[in-house]
C-alpha cells in the first residue's frame, strides 16, 4: 500500500488488480496473508467498534489486527461485537500481544505493521494520533472533529499536506458528506437552483451525549486524568464540548452549503443551564455567522433532557429554500420543486467503502482542508461563546489557547480551567 515500507511493488499490484474482485472472487480466494489490507482500531468505544467493523465489510480481504484502549473490558466487548458482525468469516485477527492498553497505545498500534488507522478516540487526541499515523506512512480514517482549539487545528493542516505528500487517503467521519441524498440536494444548491444563497438555519437540539457522574462516584484513588478521560464528554480539553463535538456535523453542513469557504466573523451565545458538580462544558449554544455579501448562517445546538429535540437544516435562497431533517427527505420548494426520490445509501458504510476502494486502486483521497475548516468553524462559535466577543475567522485561526495539555500523563493531578464566563472569560 502507498505509504508503507513493506510493500512490495507485487503486494502494491495485487491492491490493484484486486479492485475488481466482485468480478473475480477466485482471485481473492486464493490471496495469501500478506495481499489483506490490516487494520488498526484506536478507541473501542461505539463509534470505533462500529467504524471497524464497517471497515471490514468494505473490502473483502480487509481485516482487523490490531486495536488500543484505556479499558480492558472495553477491548473485549468491542472485539466481540465485531466478531459477531463478521462471524465465521476470520476477519477478526487480534491476538493477546496486539491489545494495546494506556494512552501511548495508539503507538503501538501504529507501528504494529497495520496499513490503515481507524481513530475513534475523545478528539482532543485526534491531532497527535493522525500526525503520527502519517508520518508512519499509514492511511487513516478519523471521526470528527479534528481537534479541540485552534493549535490543534493547525497541526491538523500540517499532517493533511503531509497526507498528500505522501499519497495518503486521509477519510473524515463528517458522514453527511457521504450520504448521497445530502450529496443530490447540495448539488443543486450549489447549481442555483434556490438563488443565491440568503442564509442558513441549523438545529442541533438532542439529549445529553454522556452526562457527567456525581463527584462521590470517583473510585478513591484514581486519578484525576484517568477521571476526565472516563467522564471525556464533559471536560473541553478532550470534547471541545458539545458544539465542536457534536453539533460539529451541523456546521459542517454549513460549510458545505458555503463551498467550504470560511466565515468573516461570527458572535454566539451559550451557557450551562443545569449545574454538573464537575465538568467545565456548556448545554446549550446559538451562534451567527457572517459570511461575505451579507449571508448568514445560524446554528443552535442544545443538550438538556425534556426539552423540543430536532436535527434539521432550512437553506434559504433568492428563488426557495430547501430542506434538510430527520424522518423527511431533502426538498427544493420554490421557483423548482424537488424532492430527493432515490434510495438513501448508509452514509457510515460510505466512509469506508470510499476509503477501501481507493487503497485498492492506488488513488488516494483526501479530506483534509474540509475537515479542518468544518472543525474550525464550530471552535470559532465556541470561542465567541465563551468570551462574548464577536470573533474573525483570522483570530480564530490565530489563536493561542490551548485546551489539550501538552504533556499528559495516566496518574497526573489536572485541573481544567472553570466554566467558561462570557464577558468575563478572555478570547486568548
Amino acid at each position: 500500500m502507498s505509504g508503507v515500507k513493506r510493500d512490495s511493488a507485487s503486494r502494491r499490484g495485487f491492491l490493484k488488480t484486486a479492485a475488481g474482485a466482485a468480478a473475480a472472487p477466485g482471485l481473492l480466494q486464493a490471496a495469501d496473508a500478506d495481499q489483506a489490507i490490516k487494520v488498526g482500531l484506536v478507541g473501542c468505544g461505539g463509534r470505533g467498534s462500529g467504524a471497524a467493523a464497517q471497515a471490514l465489510q468494505a473490502d473483502d480481504y480487509a481485516v482487523l489486527t490490531a486495536v488500543a484502549d484505556i479499558d480492558r473490558g472495553q477491548i473485549d466487548k468491542s472485539l466481540a461485537a465485531i466478531e459477531g458482525r463478521h462471524e465465521g468469516k476470520n476477519k477478526v485477527r487480534v491476538d493477546k500481544d496486539r491489545q494495546f492498553l494506556g494512552l501511548n497505545a495508539f503507538q503501538k498500534v501504529i507501528d504494529s505493521d497495520v496499513d490503515v488507522v481507524l481513530f475513534a478516540t475523545p478528539p482532543g487526541f485526534r491531532p497527535m494520533h493522525i500526525k503520527a499515523a502519517v508520518e508512519a506512512g499509514k492511511h487513516v480514517f478519523c471521526e470528527k472533529p479534528m481537534a479541540v482549539d485552534a493549535p490543534g487545528t493547525r497541526s491538523v493542516l500540517e499532517t493533511v499536506r503531509l497526507s498528500r505528500e505522501k499519497k495518503l487517503s486521509l477519510v473524515a467521519g463528517f458522514c453527511w458528506r457521504y450520504n448521497n441524498s445530502l450529496t443530490a440536494i447540495m448539488e443543486r444548491v450549489h447549481n442555483g437552483s434556490i438563488g443565491s444563497l440568503v442564509a442558513y438555519y441549523a438545529t442541533y437540539y438532542t439529549n445529553p451525549v454522556k452526562p457527567m457522574p456525581p463527584a462521590y462516584e470517583r473510585p478513591i484513588g484514581m486519578s484525576d486524568v484517568e477521571w476526565q478521560i472516563r467522564n471525556w464528554y464533559n471536560f473541553v480539553w478532550l470534547s471541545g464540548d458539545g458544539l465542536v463535538e457534536q453539533a460539529v456535523h451541523s456546521a459542517d453542513k454549513i460549510a458545505w452549503a458555503m463551498r467550504d469557504e470560511p466565515p468573516e466573523s461570527c458572535a454566539a451565545v451559550g451557557g450551562r443551564q443545569i449545574p454538573a458538580q464537575d465538568g467545565n462544558i456548556f448545554d446549550h449554544f446559538e451562534v451567527n455567522y457572517l459570511y461575505p455579501n451579507g449571508v448568514r448562517a445560524f446554528l443552535g445546538c442544545r443538550q438538556i433532557v425534556g426539552c423540543h429535540n430536532e436535527n434539521s437544516d432550512y437553506i434559504l435562497g433568492s428563488k426557495g429554500r430547501a430542506l434538510i431533517g430527520r424522518g423527511m427527505l431533502p426538498t427544493i420548494e420554490g421557483e423548482t420543486n424537488w424532492v430527493f426520490s432515490g434510495r438513501q445509501n448508509n452514509m457510515y458504510q460510505e466512509e469506508h467503502d470510499v476509503l477501501f476502494r481507493s487503497i485498492r486502486r492506488g488513488e488516494p483521497v483526501n479530506d483534509g482542508e474540509r475537515m479542518a475548516t468544518s472543525t474550525m468553524l464550530a471552535i470559532m462559535g465556541r470561542m465567541a461563546a465563551y468570551s462574548g466577543r464577536q470573533i474573525t475567522w483570522e483570530e480564530a485561526m490565530q489563536s493561542e489557547e490551548r485546551r489539550f495539555p501538552e504533556k499528559l500523563s495516566w496518574n497526573m493531578a489536572y485541573d481544567p480551567p472553570p466554566l467558561a464566563r462570557p464577558g468575563q472569560t478572555e478570547f486568548v
